[in-house]
């Protein structure tokens, strides 16, 4: 029988995305440094340890509002943590729904062929929305941020689909 899957965000939950927040906060959004910057995210020990646990007895799959141009950027620094080898769903390149829209689509796609066993997101609008739908989350508490780091973040997955 196939293992339940533990579907697991990467942005504020494994990894720690605050020193890069200030491209996007502000007027002048530079969405291309945000994301460079992403290869030099310091990992959430945190959420390291959820996904030890999780993988002992689920099957991981890594959902992320990054644009699917960070492919490669993304499966490297998930390699360089032991993370790799899992299947990572990424925004399509372009898309600009919000990330409720955007992770609740992928979530029902995978849910056609696999049983969902827990769902592990920051973002309060998504877990909440995932909670609605009736699948088991876990929310990410451990990124602290300001809040205009936290403004920033929410309008950039919310208003501007870009993460």
């Amino acid at each position: 029988m196939a293992r339940p899957l533990a579907v697991v965000d990467i942005d504020g939950v494994v990894a720690d995305v605050r020193h890069r927040l200030h491209h996007i906060g502000g007027r002048h959004r530079r969405w291309d440094r945000f994301f460079a910057a992403a290869a030099d995210d310091p990992a959430h020990p945190e959420g390291l340890a959820v996904v030890a646990r999780l993988a002992e007895d689920h099957d991981l799959v890594f959902l992320t509002g990054r644009p699917e141009r960070l492919r490669q950027l993304t499966a490297d620094w998930l390699d360089a943590r032991g993370l790799g080898a899992t299947r990572i769903v990424m925004r399509p390149d372009g898309d600009r729904r919000p990330a409720v829209r955007f992770k609740l689509g992928a979530l029902h796609e995978l849910a056609a062929d696999h049983t969902i066993g827990v769902v592990v997101d920051d973002d309060p609008d998504v877990v909440h929305a995932v909670r609605q739908e009736g699948w088991p989350v876990f929310a990410a508490t451990w990124e602290r941020r300001s809040a205009d780091e936290h403004e920033a973040l929410a309008d950039a997955q919310e208003s501007a689909g870009e993460t």
